[in-house]
């Protein structure tokens, strides 16, 4: 079966630059790919120590952050590789501050994991959450290059809990040990005879809980939030904006609204403002203007929306209205607001947590926004009770970082 599969890769990797003439994203992959070999033999020399880290997307990222912090203060002699499978990972942290060298993952190839390893040619590899690539993971066996799954989440509707993808679990010896983020994680690894596996929690609550501690002051968001109550929607994609449009419309008041959403193009900014009846304002056009005097702000940005929600008093987070995925709820959390979300999230742990302990609420349709949204504008008591449920629920859930660096300590002292 390993075969087949890295067939389907091969023709896959055939026909990509193809699909980058009809989409955007995919041409950002199909470049991204390109040069990633020149790229890693130009930054790295063959006396390097390397620790490398591999991440799907943005928020596989942020939960190899504190680990990725933790090594740098601990072990300054390893340089750090870090790869992203998406562009929307990989275009916003190409730059980051930790890495000796940022790539794109070349695709799971046999031919491209051995000519990527004898690159970079790792001491200690990192796979965040549930990447797992059969033959990446069956060549670092091979070199017995130890291997660990970081803040990993195991559920039975993943390929290999089925008889079709039983072939790659063949592949998962590769692991030296597995970090998952919750018991559920842990007994599902249990049924596959997975081994170590530790119950480490999400290193995702120690990044954002450390947000709180940093200098989140915006001075434009200051002004435009004056003394009224805000609510930041984040993270928001067309269905969500249509419900919050509509209740902005219909809700008139003093209450003041963030919009920001995930998706910054043109004609998608455009149309949100066309939905709204109230004063809007752009972030690209806010200069010289009493940004008091509106009523919504919209970040047609990147990269502001973690100290926005610093000013929230309420927080609406998208991606879960339709079926694109829900986005971070921690990052608003550890400033102790309460949470809307959309209601498919049944693949967010933290989400159904949060929802049970109520410092969460997910609305399927326009009336339940406007039920839930409305009662956290008017009642202050339910609110703050709601938010600092939410506060709470951060600062219990830290520690996985700690856990992960006692076993890295074992290795290297």
């Amino acid at each position: 079966m390993r075969s087949l599969y890295s067939s389907i890769i091969y023709i896959v990797q055939a026909v990509l630059p193809i699909s980058g003439l009809f989409s955007s994203k995919m041409k950002l992959f199909v470049k991204g790919r390109k040069d990633v070999f020149s790229t890693l033999r130009s930054q790295l020399k063959d006396q390097d120590r390397v620790i490398w880290f591999h991440a799907a997307s943005l928020g596989e990222y942020e939960q190899g952050v504190p680990v990725m912090e933790e090594i740098q203060k601990k072990y300054p002699a390893f340089k750090l590789v870090i790869t992203f499978f998406s562009p929307s990972g990989y275009e916003i942290k190409k730059n980051n501050a930790f890495a000796k060298a940022t790539t794109y993952l070349p695709l799971d190839t046999p031919a491209n994991a051995r000519l990527f390893l004898d690159i970079v040619h790792p001491e200690l590899v990192f796979f965040i959450k549930y990447e797992f690539w059969p033959n990446y993971l069956t060549e670092l066996k091979k070199r017995n290059i130890k291997t660990v799954l970081l803040s990993g989440v195991f559920r039975e509707n993943q390929p290999f809990f089925k008889w079709y993808g039983k072939w790659m679990l063949k592949s998962f010896e590769a692991f030296d040990h597995f970090f998952v983020q919750d018991n559920a994680s842990v007994l599902a690894a249990e049924t596959l005879s997975l081994h170590p596996v530790t119950m480490s929690g999400d290193t995702r609550f120690d990044r954002v809980s450390r947000q709180i501690e940093m200098d989140n002051t915006l001075d434009f968001i200051s002004a435009f939030k004056a003394n009224q109550l805000c609510v930041v929607c984040g993270s928001t994609w067309p269905e969500d904006d249509q419900v919050l449009t509509t209740f902005i419309n219909k809700h008139q008041s003093e209450t003041k609204f963030i919009i920001a959403p995930h998706q910054i193009k043109a004609e998608k900014i455009t149309a949100l403002q066309q939905k709204l009846k109230v004063k809007t304002i752009l972030f690209s056009e806010k200069e010289g203007k009493d940004l008091s005097e509106y009523d919504v702000f919209i970040i047609d940005t990147i990269g502001l929306l973690t100290k926005i929600y610093n000013y929230a008093d309420v927080a609406y987070v998208g991606g879960a209205l339709g079926g694109t995925g829900l986005h971070n709820i921690l990052e608003p959390a550890t400033f102790g607001i309460p949470i809307i979300i959309g209601n498919q999230f049944e693949k967010f742990p933290e989400a159904k947590k949060l929802q049970q302990l109520a410092g969460l609420y997910a609305i399927s349709n326009q009336e339940e926004l406007d039920d839930i949204l409305h009662k956290l504008i008017v009642d202050q008591k339910f609110r703050s009770q709601t938010g600092m449920i939410a506060g709470h629920f951060i600062n219990s859930n830290t520690g996985a970082t700690r856990t992960v660096i006692e076993y890295i300590t074992s290795i290297y002292g």
